[in-house]
């Protein structure tokens, strides 16, 4: 039996998904499951939900980096929505810190999506400045990660 589709919670929930600058919001009641995606373009998706319902956790802030932006050179940014980890497994030395020397394509951080560890590279030889994000913190697509000069 097919649900009428209530348009005016999926535009709110856009409205919320871009004021956020989020790439997908959820929200659920009893049987019903609303997910809305930004992805290249728009998609929006309602149907019956079939697991149980995880609450969201928001995207970590980053912590601030003065006179740093997403443009700089040396800017590492998440390539995907997941979680971000600093080191190869739970309780072992990081992959960096801040001071450590690296080269172009060592692997600086793990991104997490889809129970898939993404390795992130650094871009450019340099030094970590700044490490803006704390392990095993949720990152969206585009976040400023890391600094190396």
């Amino acid at each position: 039996m097919a649900e009428k589709v209530d348009r005016e919670l999926i535009r709110a929930l856009a409205a919320l998904l871009t004021e956020n600058n989020l790439t997908e919001i959820e929200w659920a009641e009893g049987e019903r499951r609303v997910r809305v995606v930004r992805s290249a373009g728009p998609s929006m998706v309602a149907m019956p939900a079939a697991m149980p319902m995880v609450a969201a956790v928001p995207a970590a802030e980053a912590k601030a980096a003065p006179g740093y932006g997403k443009d700089h050179p040396g800017a590492v940014t998440s390539p995907m929505v997941g979680t971000v980890y600093v080191a190869p497994e739970p309780g072992t030395k990081p992959f960096v810190s801040e001071g450590t020397v690296v080269t172009r394509g060592q692997t600086v951080l793990i991104v997490e999506a889809m129970k898939t560890m993404n390795p992130i590279q650094s871009p450019r030889a340099g030094t970590v400045r700044r490490i803006l994000v704390e392990d095993g913190t949720p990152t969206e697509f585009g976040q400023l990660l890391m600094i190396i000069e």
